[in-house]
């Protein structure tokens, strides 16, 4: 695959079956989630985003449907802390290798602690980034807990 990503190699190495899907990315859409749910033609509680967090000091990462607001409180304690914040975009990018607007669960440069929200479970498959900007990954819920090492976990507000 000439297009691959950490994220696409590190699926293909697990044994992960997914579709890649590719859609122009714009970083003056807004909610760059929602944008590209619609982009794409697909529902937004199918669409989840990466997010980076620190959990009590140490990083974290979860993933949400792109329309949903996270709970801190319900991200700590997922994770069994007391206190989590977002965390802040260099150090996101340092952490795991990708820019943001393009951070995935899959193949991060050090492999952190990873909730899924709950609400995946429900779905019959999940779309979430491929590694960059524009590129996206489509799986089943349980193969995106068993590529990224995921919980699952009430996250959001």
């Amino acid at each position: 695959m000439s297009r691959a990503t950490p994220a696409t190699t590190a699926l293909e190495k697990a044994g992960i079956a997914f579709t890649v899907v590719e859609y122009e990315y714009d970083p003056t859409a807004g909610q760059t989630g929602n944008h590209a749910a619609a982009a794409i033609g697909e529902e937004p509680e199918r669409v989840f985003k990466t997010l980076m967090v620190m959990v009590d000091g140490r990083p974290a990462c979860v993933v949400v449907p792109v329309a949903a607001t996270l709970s801190m409180k319900k991200v700590a304690a997922a994770f069994g802390g007391k206190s989590a914040e977002m965390m802040q975009p260099a150090a996101a990018e340092r952490s795991t290798g990708f820019r943001v607007g393009g951070i995935s669960p899959f193949g991060q440069r050090r492999r952190v602690r990873t909730a899924l929200s709950a609400e995946a479970l429900a779905q019959p498959f999940v779309v979430i980034n491929g590694g960059k900007r524009g590129y996206l990954v489509r799986l089943s819920a349980a193969d995106a807990i068993a590529a990224s090492g995921a919980i699952t976990a009430d996250l959001l507000a």
